[in-house]
């Protein structure tokens, strides 16, 4: 609303459809929110695909809004680290919220989401069951390829070496950790530092970051929605 209090969300997978998924998304907002259409002020759209949605106002990119809706989220946050189903961000923002330094790997799966879904379905268990195993397990296996392609194989390779489920599922979390970690290095970590994205649901992927990185990370109720909370403040302060 015109304070700045979130009224509704939706989430819903891309697939290869991005404009009408992303009509589909609006629809179920608005729903939710229990407005009309004609009541919109603004669309602002981010991520993959946001300029071929129709009828938006402005298209900005994920770290703009990343670091935007972390900052409102909450304030004086330093650092973000944002893990979803294509990309992993790095991002440093300044006192005032603003962008400071980013590194972001887009041009390979390993370190995303993508790379979890892929392995889940290697080892036949459920994508949202990976958290709770890796933490629950008291092994990690060792994965050392970074590519996935070359590490799926590792995992069969290990499982067939009489290796636990658990054991490899916290390996994978450690190796997304370690190649994130890699990335936030180079920008420069402060903190505190706020994780945002699907993976962020992971519980295995933080506490393994948490570890590497020698402190706790925020994670907000609703992670994979901050880079949408980020446009829409954009979008109010444009109306």
């Amino acid at each position: 609303d015109e304070e700045g209090n979130r009224l509704a969300f939706a989430v819903r997978p891309t697939g290869g459809r991005l404009v009408q998924s992303a009509e589909n998304v609006k629809k179920d907002v608005l729903t939710n929110a229990g407005i009309s259409e004609d009541a919109v002020k603004a669309i602002i759209t981010t991520g993959y695909g946001r300029d071929i949605v129709q009828n938006k106002t402005k298209s900005l990119t994920e770290i703009t809004c990343h670091a935007k809706g972390a900052y409102m989220t909450m304030p004086g946050i330093r650092f973000v680290i944002d893990i979803g189903g294509q990309d992993s961000k790095a991002i440093l923002l300044e006192a005032d919220g603003q962008v400071g330094r980013f590194e972001m790997n887009d041009k390979c799966a390993a370190g995303t989401g993508r790379f979890l879904e892929v392995m889940a379905r290697t080892l036949g268990i459920h994508l949202d069951e990976m958290g709770d195993m890796a933490i629950r397990s008291e092994k990690c296996s060792k994965i050392s390829s970074t590519c996935t392609v070359f590490a799926e194989s590792e995992v069969i390779s290990l499982l067939a070496q009489g290796e636990e489920i658990p054991s490899v599922v916290s390996g994978l979390c450690r190796a997304i950790a370690e190649r994130v970690y890699g990335l936030a290095s180079r920008v420069g970590v402060m903190s505190p530092i706020m994780m945002t994205g699907g993976v962020a649901k992971n519980k295995g992927v933080v506490n393994w970051l948490s570890k590497i990185l020698k402190q706790e990370l925020i994670v907000p109720e609703e992670p994979q929605i901050i880079g949408a909370l980020g446009a829409s403040m954009i979008g109010l302060e444009l109306v």
